[in-house]
This record gives structure tokens, C-alpha cells and sequence, in this order.
């Protein structure tokens, strides 16, 4: 009998977890996504975030756009002048430049009220026991805080159709290319806020916690900006880096795959933090193999160098012909360079030469030679690099494309290229005014929000007291 009594509670047990998870892998999300988009909307963490970046955007984009005239004025009597002025460097990235700031400092709050209320409230323990997945919560928490960075870039936004309505030119490539890395270092930082909400006891140690990461990595990227080596390495860690190539139109395979392997990663950890049952000591023992999956992403990202330069005037990039002829020169080229990562000839260097020939050429190897001491004291050799392609070598000091292209050419033994024609940047400059402009985003657009605001929080109608059909009057 007690065998039989053991057997048929076993059997009774695994029929109610089996039967919990067909629930769970059967449950619709529609009413759990239903749920987190009205939670989210209906707090004000998101409508005051949004308040505050309308005039801080609005600000930022009138006095690019002054700027921007002040310098077209001069240039639409000479078309050199004109070839400098982008609209990606002079208007886009300064508009999204005082956004990006707002989603640094302001954006965790309104990713840790996805979830540090329903933990301080003890709806968590509820939520959890609902027939879904950690999974599938913490993918409609996800979807939430999409949603909320979508609405909070509403100003941004605007100020591009603001220029464009203006006259200005927007070239659709590099504009979508930079409204991407926009949105992949919003969902990272939304990832750090959810992560940061459920390890915490309350909202604002999340909040302190998530601010200290974002700008940990401010501080992170401007001591270790200009160093060499193992300095150089975690300075790309920091989330400042996300954005830089995005900013100059490059859209770059490998980093598309790192911030994406760490916004799994941290999905991931928040998955195995979320429920409360769980012992702790289980959930780090999972946290480490979670780490280990992020760090082996990051090393897959930092192999792949497939980019494309999806900026108008071509400044991530040689000329077409240079570019088909350069791909060509399978041998390996070691370039040591014997200037100072800090030194400005260095930067100049990287920009314009080296990270292009990193991007075209199948084997490049780039080796920093000096020290930083050896700008106080250089030598005789500073200065130069050295250029070794296959068994031939040549020194230079130049950091121009215009001399070190040839040299490159003589020492693989090919013949220039013909000179392309055809592909200078034309540059787009505009004089205009858009001090009117400040009225939409310090009034008219602050104003719709709080209408749609308060239509949101409105009370459901009254429907008067409930009366049975065959009750008598």
C-alpha cells in the first residue's frame, strides 16, 4: 500500500508540473504585455523624463542649427569651404548628443519602475506564480521598456523633422544608422536598470546602483582615453564607445554583436535574479556561467571586423578605386608606429589612415611603438613610422593618406590607381533661423504631453449603479 501510495503521489506530482508548464507554454502574452505598457505609461517617471528632454534637446538643436548657419554663410561663396559641412556632424549629433545624456541620467529610473515597484509592493511573488515563463516576464518587462525609450526620443525626433521642414538635408543611410545606435544604447542602459532593480531591495539602491555604472563609465572612458594596451581595452568597455562609430556613420558589425551579446547577457541575469524562492547561492552559481557567456560574446565581437561606411561623405573610407585596389594586397602589412597614443599626430593617424586600412585589407597589424614619457623626451626615431609589407620596408612621417597611399603601392609593386571623379562630398550648407522653433519645444510639444498625459490618467467613465434587467423599478 505504501508503495502504491508513493507511486500515485509521484504520479500526481508530475502530473501538476506538467501540467503548470503546458500552462505556461500555452498562456497568451498578449494580457502580460497589455499589462506592463499600461503600468509604464501610467507612472511618471517616463512623462517627467519626457518633459525634461523637450527643451534640453530643443536647446541643443536651435544653437546647432546657429551654428550651422554662421558657418554656411562663408561657405556658400566657396564650394572647399562647403565640403565640411555635414549636417550629421553639425546637426544630428549635437540634437542627439544632449538626448543621449537624458538616457544616461535619466533613463534608469523609468527602466527600474518596470520592476522595482511590483518588488517593493510584493506584487513580484504574485507575478511570479502566474502561468508564464521568467522568460516571457522578463521579455514583456523588455518590451516595456522599448516602448518607453521610443516615446522619450518623441523630442529627438522631432528636431529631425524640424530640420527637415527648415530645408536642411537628411541622408536617409547615416540618419537611420545613428537612430539605431541610439536604440541599442537605450535598451542597454533600460538592461542595466531592470538588472539593477531586481538584485536591489528597493528603487533606490537600483537607482544608485545603475547610475553608478553609467557614470562609472564616463569616468572609466576619459582616465584611460589615449592610453595603450590593457588601459586602452577597458576603456572600450566603457558605454560612451557604443556610440562614437554610429556618430561618424560607421556601422560596424562586431559592435552590433557586442552590445547585443551583453544586452542578452544581462536579459539573461535578470531572468536568474527574478524569482524570489531561489536560493542565492544557486543564483550566483548561474550569475558566473551568465558572465562567462557575455565575455565569450564580447571576445566573438572583437574578431569580426566587417563594417560599412554608411556616412555620405565617405569619411570612414578611401576612394572606391583605392579601396578595390588595397583589398587585393593579401600579404601581411605590420605598421609600427612610434608616437604616443595621446599624441595628436597618432590620433590623426588612426582617423584618416590606419582604422581604414584595418577595414579594407585582410591582415593588418598595427603596432605602438613609444611610450607617453617619450613626448617630454623623444628620440630620434619619434615620429617616424614604419611600414612592412611582406619582406620590403619603408619609413614616413607623414600622417596623410595623400603620401602613405603611394608609399604602400611602391612597396607592393603596383601601379596607383586612376584619380576617382566624381566622389567629393558637395557639403549642404544653410543659412536659417530656428529661433522660433524654441516655442515648439519649450511649449507646444511640452503641452501635448501633458494633454496626452492626463488622458491617460483619467478616471474610467462612471456607468451608474448595476441593476438586474428583471429587477422592478
Amino acid at each position: 500500500m505504501r508503495r502504491r501510495d508513493c507511486r500515485t503521489a509521484h504520479w500526481r506530482i508530475s502530473s501538476l508540473r506538467s501540467r503548470k508548464a503546458y500552462a505556461r507554454s500555452t498562456a497568451p502574452i498578449g494580457p502580460l504585455l497589455a499589462k506592463e505598457l499600461r503600468e509604464i505609461a501610467a507612472g511618471r517617471a517616463l512623462w517627467t523624463m519626457l518633459l525634461l528632454v523637450c527643451p534640453l534637446v530643443g536647446y541643443s538643436f536651435v544653437q546647432a542649427v546657429s551654428l550651422f548657419s554662421e558657418s554656411s554663410a562663408a561657405a556658400l561663396q566657396s564650394p572647399v569651404l562647403a565640403r565640411s559641412l555635414s549636417p550629421l556632424d553639425a546637426i544630428l549629433v549635437p540634437a542627439f548628443g544632449s538626448f543621449y545624456v537624458a538616457v544616461t541620467l535619466l533613463f534608469p529610473f523609468v527602466a527600474i519602475r518596470v520592476l522595482g515597484q511590483e518588488k517593493e509592493s510584493g506584487a513580484l511573488r504574485l507575478l511570479v506564480q502566474l502561468p508564464y515563463r521568467p522568460s516571457t516576464l522578463i521579455a514583456a518587462k523588455f518590451c516595456a521598456v522599448l516602448a518607453a525609450w521610443l516615446m522619450v526620443s518623441i523630442p529627438a525626433l522631432s528636431a529631425l523633422a524640424v530640420w527637415a521642414i527648415l530645408g536642411g538635408h537628411l541622408a536617409a543611410p547615416e540618419t537611420l544608422n545613428l537612430l539605431l545606435g541610439h536604440l541599442l544604447y537605450g535598451v542597454l542602459v533600460g538592461a542595466i536598470g531592470l538588472l539593477a532593480a531586481v538584485v536591489s531591495d528597493n528603487s533606490a539602491t537600483a537607482a544608485i546602483i545603475a547610475l553608478a555604472v553609467t557614470i562609472g563609465s564616463w569616468v572609466l572612458d576619459f582616465t584611460l582615453a589615449g592610453r595603450s594596451g590593457l588601459s586602452a581595452w577597458l576603456a572600450q568597455m566603457s558605454l560612451t564607445q557604443t556610440l562614437r562609430p554610429f556618430e561618424q556613420g560607421l556601422l560596424s558589425a562586431g559592435l552590433v554583436v557586442g552590445i547585443t551579446a551583453v544586452i542578452g547577457g544581462l536579459a539573461a541575469l535578470t531572468i536568474v535574479w527574478l524569482p524570489p524562492g531561489t536560493p542565492v547561492r544557486a543564483k550566483i552559481v548561474r550569475s558566473v556561467s551568465c558572465v562567462l557567456v557575455i565575455a565569450a560574446g564580447l571576445g566573438v565581437a572583437t574578431q569580426i571586423r566587417a563594417s560599412v561606411d554608411l556616412s555620405e561623405d565617405r569619411r570612414n573610407s578611401f576612394s572606391r578605386t583605392d579601396e578595390r585596389l588595397l583589398a587585393t594586397l593579401r600579404l601581411p602589412l605590420v605598421i609600427r608606429v612610434n608616437l604616443a597614443a595621446e599624441d595628436p599626430r597618432y590620433i590623426d593617424l588612426r582617423r584618416s589612415v590606419l582604422a581604414k586600412f584595418e577595414r579594407i585589407m585582410p591582415d593588418v597589424t598595427v603596432v605602438l611603438a613609444s611610450e607617453r614619457s617619450n613626448v617630454v623626451n623623444p628620440s630620434d626615431t619619434y615620429g617616424q613610422i614604419e611600414y612592412a609589407y611582406g619582406d620590403r620596408t619603408d619609413v614616413s612621417r607623414s600622417t596623410s593618406p595623400r603620401e602613405i597611399l603611394p608609399l604602400l603601392y611602391a612597396l607592393a609593386g603596383t601601379q596607383p590607381p586612376a584619380p576617382s571623379v566624381g566622389e567629393e562630398y558637395p557639403g549642404y550648407p544653410l543659412v536659417v533661423s530656428a529661433d522660433a522653433v524654441l516655442l515648439w519645444f519649450f511649449g507646444g510639444l511640452p503641452l501635448l504631453i501633458v494633454l496626452v498625459w492626463r488622458w491617460i490618467r483619467r478616471p474610467p467613465p462612471d456607468k451608474g449603479p448595476l441593476v438586474h434587467p428583471g429587477a422592478k423599478p
